[in-house]
């Protein structure tokens, strides 16, 4: 397992307030209060980890299948539906909804391999990831991949806790299927939106690992 660079920043400045508030609590507290000055050291503790537990980037087999479309991100499967392309395209596709948790890796990678047709970033509000309009009001950043003459887009969607977006692909960029597109921190949801002749091999409450669980075939 590995630390992603954009946690960097953010374990570090953890571990500054860790030392600060417990260097305080032992010297103010721990004669009078010893009880207290250990649950802050443990609850601060606990912050830590999980600073640096969801910054992970875990070793696994990622899927490189021509065929196949990969999932963008760890989570829960949380819709599978048609619907109206509001951005890009204009006709109806399969979109496939996927839900992360602060637990989730947050890693998101690359569908497919092939082209960046389109890279746009939104501004937006920061409704939880599954309210219905979250897709279309929250901020987000859209990518469409296009490979061999198909396409399909992915939507990074920021949640209720997600303030930051982080897309690393620029329009006609060449890409790898399973390798890093970007990064959303602290929960939210990416949207997939495949052609209606895509085969679904995913369902809802599944629990898809990013860059490994074919989601779909075309």
């Amino acid at each position: 397992m590995t630390i992603h660079k954009e946690g960097f920043k953010t374990i570090a400045i953890s571990v500054i307030l860790f030392g600060i508030i417990n260097v305080f609590s032992f010297y103010f507290l721990s004669s009078s209060a010893p009880v207290i000055t250990w649950i802050i050291f443990i609850a601060t503790l606990g912050l830590v980890i999980f600073m640096i537990s969801f910054f992970r980037i875990p070793k696994r087999p990622l899927t490189k299948q021509e065929d196949a479309i990969v999932a963008p991100a760890d989570g829960k499967v949380v819709a599978i539906e048609e619907v109206q392309a509001d951005e890009y395209f204009t006709d109806r596709r399969i979109q496939v909804s996927i839900f992360m948790s602060p637990l989730n890796v947050h890693v998101n990678r690359n569908p497919v391999s092939g082209e960046v047709a389109y890279s746009q970033y939104h501004k937006g509000k920061y409704l939880v990831a599954w309210h219905p309009k979250s897709s279309t009001d929250n901020e987000r950043h859209t990518v469409v991949y296009r490979n061999n003459g198909k396409e399909l887009l992915v939507k990074q969607i920021a949640g209720a806790m997600a303030k930051r977006i982080i897309n690393y692909l620029q329009p006609g960029q060449k890409v790898e299927q399973a390798a890093e597109m970007g990064f959303i921190k602290f929960g939210s949801r990416v949207d997939l939106l495949l052609p209606l002749d895509a085969k679904i091999q995913v369902k809802i409450g599944d629990q898809p690992k990013g860059g490994v669980t074919v989601v779909a075939t075309w």
